[in-house]
């Protein structure tokens, strides 16, 4: 069944369906979705982390490269999932891929300002 929201009437009986406006997904959104994702031991998001090493978009696919602050953290299989899952949230989405880097170390250099209050950095 045809969703009327999604038709006009022409002259003569005849429908037309309109085109809807694909959903550009920028980095600005993906960024802004993952600071809902929070570190489960230090509780500051992976954005302020300095986790997010990039956002790659093309179309409804999303790669997002991360690290964690240690490479043997226990955590990572959960993390990558919620870091997944916020931006699958994301309007026009399609597909997402987590990806793990190792390279260059993460460091407390990579914090932001917010992160280092939070944490009582200097």
């Amino acid at each position: 069944m045809s969703d009327p929201s999604a038709l006009s009437n022409l002259p003569g009986g005849h429908e037309e369906v309109s085109q809807a406006t694909p959903v550009q997904i920028s980095e600005e959104h993906v960024y802004e979705a993952l600071r809902d994702v929070l570190d489960p031991e230090l509780g500051v998001n992976v954005v302020d982390l300095g986790l997010i090493y990039g956002v790659k978009i093309d179309g409804g696919d999303v790669e997002v490269s991360m690290t964690l602050t240690t490479p043997g953290c226990p955590m990572h299989r959960i993390i990558g999932q919620w870091v997944g899952q916020a931006v699958d949230a994301l309007p026009g989405v399609e597909n997402v891929t987590v990806r793990f880097v190792w390279e260059p170390r993460w460091t407390p250099d990579r914090l932001s300002a917010e992160a280092k209050k939070q944490l009582g950095f200097s």
